[in-house]
Formats: structure tokens, sequence, C-alpha cells
């Protein structure tokens, strides 16, 4: 019974009517195993996570020596532990002056949410503006603040005062006004296909936030954490947001999520009321271990240096007249193709071949790779062949 589909099916509540019913037994790098011995080729790092691979022997060991200490002993913000004051020491200390503040969550949505709460706290505004296309989140705001529809329709009414415009087009940002209390979107964004805007765009949102004193929100909770060659997305851009949102590969394999800011910005959820934003389990301190040790990783092993190399085999690899369209920033990508038929065969070809690729949200006419960052040519080398037989069959 252990890994019985029955109660996989019956007994865990379902997501969708089509799941993808791989029997995890053991993971290791970029290899997920079943019991019966198959193997699978993780290249979609579990939808972001497992940007360094899966049990990356640094993080396992930085877990291990936290479960000999302690696990939960208060709820965030009352006792100081050692493992999310370090992991606050580092990872403010890898992001520019104005974002010297964090607070631990324990998933992305959680970021966001709190994000949003910070956002209305500072400015006194209520209104919200985020992007059509955009994925935030599935909890009630963070759905609120999501551009895709079809999602959202069923659990409507959601947070009012939130508008929407269009990604990366300049001409709407003059809905942005001094009602505004934040602009929310995705440094890259991601289900919508790997939409990655212009450089003069982002520069045009910093420009039109500073002028109207709305904050900007980026959420890197699947671009950020070295996926796109920077350790966070915006680096590319010349710009620094009021809010930085980050979670998915941060915790190693964890869940942990965080949202930044500057200090005098974060001091306004502490009164006015007290306690304006609260967690229990934010802060856990394995989960901050893990989070501290993965951060460890990307640097003493200089994965940010690979991160384009691999990105460019891939394209070099990848070159089929099916391929409609490929976007791609750092080891993130999106193939397009003609119909949501094909896309489906490709991703299930692939995984009955032992590698693993997936679908997007908002966008089925493509499929995603975004692996872990760890990987290595030869295992690039192997996952393309199997893509390359998947999309000729499509």
């Amino acid at each position: 019974m252990e890994f019985s589909q029955e109660i996989f099916l019956h007994s865990l509540a379902q997501t969708s009517p089509y799941p993808f019913l791989i029997s995890v037994e053991r993971a290791e790098g970029v290899y997920l195993y079943t019991p019966d011995g198959k193997s699978f080729i993780d290249m979609i790092s579990g939808i972001g996570v497992s940007a360094i691979g899966h049990r990356h022997p640094h993080v396992i060991q930085a877990i291990k020596n936290q479960l000999d200490k302690h696990l939960h002993v208060m709820v965030y913000g009352e006792y100081i532990q050692s493992a999310s004051n370090k992991l606050a020491e580092k990872v403010t200390s890898l992001l520019p002056p104005a974002l010297n503040c964090i607070y631990f969550v324990n998933s992305g949505t959680e970021a966001n949410e709190a994000a949003l709460k910070l956002a209305k706290r500072y400015t006194g505004r209520t209104e919200i503006i985020s992007c059509r296309k955009s994925y935030h989140g599935s909890t009630h705001g963070s759905l609120s603040v999501s551009g895709n529809e079809v999602k959202k329709q069923a659990f409507r009414p959601l947070l009012p005062d939130v508008r929407f415009i269009d990604f990366n087009k300049i001409s709407d940002l003059e809905n942005i006004t001094d009602r505004t209390a934040c602009v929310i979107m995705e440094t890259i964004q991601g289900d919508a296909g790997v939409r990655i805007p212009d450089r003069n765009y982002l520069k045009a949102v910093r420009q039109r936030c500073d002028e109207t004193g709305a904050l900007l929100i980026l959420d890197e909770i699947q671009c950020g954490m070295g996926r796109t060659g920077k350790l966070f997305a915006f680096e590319h851009f010349g710009i620094v947001p009021d809010i930085l949102t980050i979670a998915k590969a941060f915790g190693g394999g964890l869940p942990i999520g965080a949202f930044v800011s500057s200090e005098e910005k974060m001091k306004t959820l502490s009164h006015d009321p007290m306690l304006g934003h609260i967690t229990t389990f934010g802060g856990n301190p394995v989960c901050c271990a893990s989070a501290l040790a993965t951060l460890e990783v990307i640097e003493k092993e200089n994965l940010l240096a690979t991160v384009e190399s691999k990105g460019q085999l891939f394209e070099q690899l990848l070159i089929h007249p099916k391929i409609k369209a490929m976007r791609r920033i750092g080891l993130l990508f999106a193939f397009d193709f003609d119909s949501e038929q094909k896309v489906n065969s490709i991703v299930n070809y692939a995984k009955e071949n032992g590698v693993i690729c997936y679908w997007f949200l908002s966008h089925p006419y493509s499929f995603r790779i975004a692996p872990p960052l760890t990987i290595t040519e030869q295992e690039i080398k192997k996952a393309c062949s199997v893509i390359l037989q998947a999309i000729d069959q499509a």
C-alpha cells in the first residue's frame, strides 16, 4: 500500500483529473527513482524547487545538524534563533542596501500575501496593480492579483481595488497613480510561458512607482535563486524593488518563503496594530538551515557562472521544425507548439522515456524546462535526445 494509486487518488485530495502518477521512492541529484528502479531526469526541478538538485549533501548535513539542536520552539518573531539569524544575515548581505530586512514565511503565496499587506500598511492606500497573465499564488489575496481569469472565477469575490495592466507595455503604466499602494509583478513571467520584459520597461515601472509613491513588489518565487544566471532576476535590469518575494528554490527542498524590504517599511507591521503580520511556522529553524546551506552551495560551487553556458547548450541541441518559438533566460525555458495536443504528447512521451518536462498552467501551447542548475553537459545531452524523440512523434 506504500505506493498505492488507490490511496493517492481517493484518500489524498486531487488538484486535477490528470495527475502525473510517478511513484517516487528516492531522489538524488537530477534523478527521481521509482520503487521498481526506473529513473527519471527531473527537468523541471519539482517546479523550480530543487535548483541545486535533490538531496544535495551539504543541505542534508545542515538539516541533520539542526535536527540535533531543536525543531520548532516558538512562533515567528519572539525567540532569537541561530538558524534564522544566520539566514537573515546571509540573504541581506546578497541584496542591495534598500532590501535590508527579511520576514520568513512558509511559501511563495504567503510571501506575496504579506507583501501586499505591507504595501497597504506603509502607503495607507488600497489600490493594487498587477499584470495580466501573471501568477502569484493560489490563496485568496495572491489569486486576486493573478491574471488567469479561468482559475479565479469560481472563487469570487476576491480582493477589491485590484487593477490589471499588460506586462511589458509601457503605455499601460499611466494606470499607476497616487491611489496605487503597489505594483506587483514577476520579474520574469513564469506561468505565462517565460515572458521576459525589456530592460527599459522595468526601468519605466520603477520610475513610475517613484513618481507616484507606489511600492514595487517583484515576485521572484520562480525566477530567483540563480535560475536566470543572476541570484535575483532583477539584477539583469538595473533596478531594485521596494519589496522582493522569494520561495521555491530558496529552501533547497524544504518549505520556506520570504519577503524582503527596508527595515523602515517592515517596522510598520509591528505597531498600529501590533502583530500586523504573524506566522506560527515562518522561520522554522530546519528550513532556515536548509536555505542557508542552499545559498552556500550556489556560492561555493560557483553555479551562477555555469547557468548561461548550460542554457546555450540546450538551445543548440533543441532545434526542431515543429518548435514554433523558444523563450529562455538562464535555465528557464518555454517551447511553443501549434497545439495543446502536441504539447501533451511531448510531455507524456518524455515521461514514458525517463525525462520529466511539464506544462504551464496559463499557456497550454508550451512546455517548460527548468532543470537543476547542477545538471551536467552529459545529462543535458541525454535529456535533449529524449525530448527531440518526443517532438518527432508528436
